[in-house]
């Protein structure tokens, strides 16, 4: 009885001592990169964010991880914004009006948001999105990936690209979790801080702050903005951060500077906006381009402030 006490306390003290680590880490390594630069401000943040709104809808993609959000818009918006977003929650992202589902999605579990992320990398949302069902039909469970050889798996996620690449960092969180947890889950995660969610995730090979950032916002409903390749773009276009910045810097100052309650919204509508508009980054693709439906870009005058 004295052994299993024993054993109790320092198990408890070892996971104080992991929770105190990761927040020092994590303290470390998250202060603000650019301290004098004052953008973006609220109400930048605050008039992007509606200006995106009425020029796009909110995304449809997004728009059941933000029903998991009950409370994104704070007492001093909910005049101004409030009516924005609610006329936008059933507009797709070319504001066609578009039925509502009769049946509530089954929340998305927190494993199979961290794989689908990973699929995601270097591909278009179509192609994840194909590879990640096409996974979940060869192999029902977690279990089953794990005890299936690479060839199988990689095969199965082939049409989203990189399937080696990926297949071995799915195998690698599934095997790890099983060794050190015992079961393929990562429900635990949603009772644990940012910090201490921030190191568990970075301690699997592969995973980066964009993937680690995407899990927390969208899976955990924490307050955080991933920084992909369009929000970076379009972030260092309106100024929102220096020219110096890279990627993971920008992350640090947006995450820093961006109210809490805008970064959901904002973020998904920053990333909707860089794939359907070149004007306001100047680049050219291939994709279909909303100014083609429309005379300019609503972030055109941020980015003329710049000129």
């Amino acid at each position: 009885m004295q052994n299993r006490h024993k054993r109790k306390q320092q198990h408890e003290l070892k996971r104080q001592n992991n929770k105190k680590s990761a927040e020092t880490i994590s303290n470390t390594k998250e202060e603000e990169p650019f301290p004098s630069h004052a953008r973006p401000t609220p109400d930048e943040c605050r008039a992007i964010r509606d200006s995106l709104l009425a020029f796009h809808g909110f995304p449809q993609e997004f728009a059941r991880y933000r029903k998991q959000r009950p409370y994104l818009i704070t007492l001093q918006d909910k005049e101004e914004s409030s009516h924005l977003i609610n006329n936008c929650d059933e507009k797709n992202d070319n504001g066609v009006k578009v039925e509502e589902e009769e049946e509530e999605e089954e929340e998305e579990s927190v494993l199979d948001g961290l794989v689908k992320t990973v699929l995601s990398q270097n591909t278009t949302e179509v192609n994840s999105q194909r590879a990640f069902l096409n996974l979940k039909s060869a192999f029902p469970t977690w279990e089953n990936v794990l005890a299936a050889e690479s060839k199988f798996v990689e095969n199965a996620i082939r049409c989203g690209g990189l399937a080696p690449t990926k297949a071995a960092c799915i195998r690698n969180i599934l095997s790890s979790l099983m060794e050190k947890k015992g079961r393929l889950c990562l429900e635990h995660l949603r009772d644990l801080s940012v910090a201490e969610i921030k190191a568990e995730l970075s301690h699997f090979k592969g995973i980066g702050p964009k993937t680690v950032a995407c899990v927390l916002m969208f899976n955990l409903q924490k307050d955080d903005f991933p920084v992909d390749t369009h929000v970076f773009e379009i972030a260092k276009a309106i100024g929102w951060v220096p020219p110096v910045a890279d990627r993971n810097k920008s992350y640090l100052h947006l995450n820093h500077c961006i109210p809490k309650e805008l970064k959901f919204d904002l973020n998904c509508l920053l990333y909707t906006h860089g794939k359907l508009c070149r004007k306001c980054t100047k680049k050219s693709g291939s994709q279909q381009r909303k100014e083609t439906l429309h005379d300019s870009c609503p972030l055109l005058k941020y980015c003329d402030k710049l000129s």
